[in-house]
């Protein structure tokens, strides 16, 4: 058995956590971290690795405290803790789905930028999304005439590292009415799109709003 101490500092789970955070760890090494120690025989990694091989993680968020505790590697301490830490996230979870909008489609988008569509000057929006699609924050960017250099990267992205999204939706509307898509819309769209990339931020969509429809552009092709 190799203890946890005896690993390179970069695959021990706590030090993983703290220098790339909880996001990029795997299940049995957040898992490991609950449980704190191992048993006889077994470092705290290869006990959460059995574990989540005979319960999977959905599975062992439905046990009761008697069903955790017998299960070996866990007792009662160790239990308690599990118990407590599942709560507290299905609480989070509960809330979070309460209050913030899921958007998994461009309708759902423009459902959330009904303001637009009466809009007299041209308004840049962008809808800024967790990663389970859920609208957290949405920002003007800018009123007035749309161009790639009015519209900045830096502008865009800015509040998505502030408010840690993982996705964002950006959209403009047309006072004109005209629903289609300008050589000047389709640039910005790539200037955004090549930015996200290199932030690891997706561009999911631009659409272009008018007071009758939409248009988006990742169904155009231009995303």
């Amino acid at each position: 058995m190799t203890k946890i101490k005896d690993m390179p500092r970069f695959a021990r789970p706590r030090e993983k956590l703290i220098e790339k955070g909880a996001q990029n760890l795997k299940d049995k090494e957040l898992l490991a971290i609950l449980l704190g120690t191992g048993r006889a025989g077994k470092n705290v990694l290869e006990v959460a690795e059995e574990i989540l091989a005979k319960h999977p993680m959905k599975n062992l968020l439905a046990l009761d405290y008697k069903k955790l505790a017998e299960i070996k590697g866990i007792g009662p301490g160790k239990a308690c803790a599990l118990l407590a830490a599942f709560e507290l996230t299905k609480r989070a979870l509960e809330v979070e789905d309460n209050n913030l909008p899921a958007i998994n489609s461009a309708r759902d988008a423009v459902d959330q930028l009904q303001e637009l569509r009466q809009a007299k000057k041209e308004n840049f929006v962008v809808l800024y999304l967790n990663a389970r699609n859920q609208l957290i924050h949405k920002e003007i960017i800018s009123i007035g005439t749309i161009s790639a250099s009015l519209i900045h990267p830096r502008e865009i992205f800015e509040p998505a590292i502030k408010f840690l999204a993982s996705q964002i939706i950006a959209a403009h509307n047309h006072p004109s009415g005209d629903l289609s898509p300008s050589d000047e819309d389709i640039k910005v769209t790539r200037r955004l799109t090549a930015a996200g990339e290199l932030l690891g931020i997706e561009v999911l969509d631009h659409l272009i709003i008018t007071a009758t429809g939409f248009t988006s552009l990742k169904e155009k092709g231009s995303i």
